[in-house]
């Protein structure tokens, strides 16, 4: 098996787990064969936005097809 990690950030306004939650969400809908996810960073984004914006940095890896 060979697999392809990428990066993705995932945003909230609620919470860290809702911008994790965000990231794995789409990265299901886009890609195939999902295997596992880590949680590189969290941070919140104050200065450009009305209210506060959890984000989340992921590493998402899938299994490539043969």
């Amino acid at each position: 098996m060979v697999f392809k990690k990428i990066d993705l950030i995932g945003t909230s306004e609620e919470s860290f787990e809702d911008a994790i939650d965000d990231a794995i969400d789409r990265a299901e809908t886009t890609l195939e064969n999902v295997h596992w996810v880590d949680v590189e960073e969290l941070g919140v984004e104050v200065a450009s936005v009305e209210k506060r914006e959890y984000q989340a940095e992921v590493e998402i890896a899938f299994q490539l097809e043969a």
